[in-house]
């Protein structure tokens, strides 16, 4: 028997959805059935589109507590109801943590904490109300569970954003369910920013256990499951998406041919 994530008829916010990750994300609801409204503070530069149409813009900067309040109004006076969240908005460019400035790192930290927690809440408010409730799903790092030099508040912003699923999915349970997807390296349209060109970005592909970076649909079917009823007991839970995450460095340092095997 098939098994497929079928959201026909639900309302989905995905923040930052109109390009990269996010995007992707947008898709894969659209071609799952959903309604997708998205939300960044521009909007996208050519239409998001799926099997369900073509999701709706809003514009909103998510790190703005009442800009957040009167975009979950406005999603709810257009559709009457908010079904799925996907915390999507984030990110945050290189930068030394010695040298970067007080207002820098505040603002990643809002917009990879605060402003998911922001959105949530409203959501969260919305969904109570309604007799199915509702799903949020928070599109996390690995960056938030190992060193992430030059991005060092990047990576603990995420890793509060994971602690916060943990305490919101017991928080508001029944109604509403928490999860996040711990994404790893993902190639889209700024890929060549982090990794370089083509050869950097396919050796760095290389590194990765299955031998390529994500895609944004990766991210976008990981985060559909964890919002449809497939998942239903799924709350406060963690979704590693990372290709079987970095080859330990050791292994290429060591110079015995059994070191995999070898210790504890």
């Amino acid at each position: 028997m098939a098994i497929e994530v079928d959201l026909s008829g639900s309302v989905v916010l995905v923040t930052g959805g109109v390009r990269g990750v996010g995007a992707g994300i947008s898709r894969v609801f659209l071609d799952a059935g959903a309604h997708v409204v998205t939300c960044a503070r521009r909007p996208p530069q050519a239409p998001i589109s799926g099997a369900a149409g073509t999701a709706e813009f809003l514009p909103c900067d998510v790190r703005d507590a009442d800009a957040v309040r009167e975009l979950i109004e406005a999603v709810v006076a257009r559709h009457g109801r908010l079904d799925h969240v996907v915390n999507n908005a984030g990110g945050a460019p290189f930068a030394p943590t010695a040298t970067a400035s007080p207002n820098y790192h505040d603002k990643i930290v809002q917009l990879n904490l605060m402003a998911p927690l922001w959105v949530s809440r409203e959501a969260n408010n919305i969904m109570q109300q309604q007799r199915d409730g509702g799903s949020i799903v928070m599109i996390s790092s690995v960056s938030g569970h190992r060193p992430s030099p030059a991005s060092a508040a990047y990576g603990a912003a995420k890793a509060g954003l994971d602690s916060l699923v943990t305490s919101l999915a017991v928080e508001w349970a029944p109604k509403v369910r928490l999860n996040s997807v711990i994404v790893g390296m993902v190639r889209t349209e700024s890929s060549h920013l982090h990794y370089g060109d083509e050869a950097g970005i396919a050796a760095v592909a290389d590194t990765v256990p299955l031998r390529r970076l994500a895609t944004p649909e990766d991210i976008g079917r990981c985060a559909a499951f964890l919002a449809s009823p497939l998942a239903g007991y799924v709350t406060g839970g963690s979704l590693l998406v990372h290709g079987g995450g970095e080859r330990p460095a050791f292994l290429d340092a060591a110079t015995a041919g059994n070191v995999e095997t070898a210790g504890h």
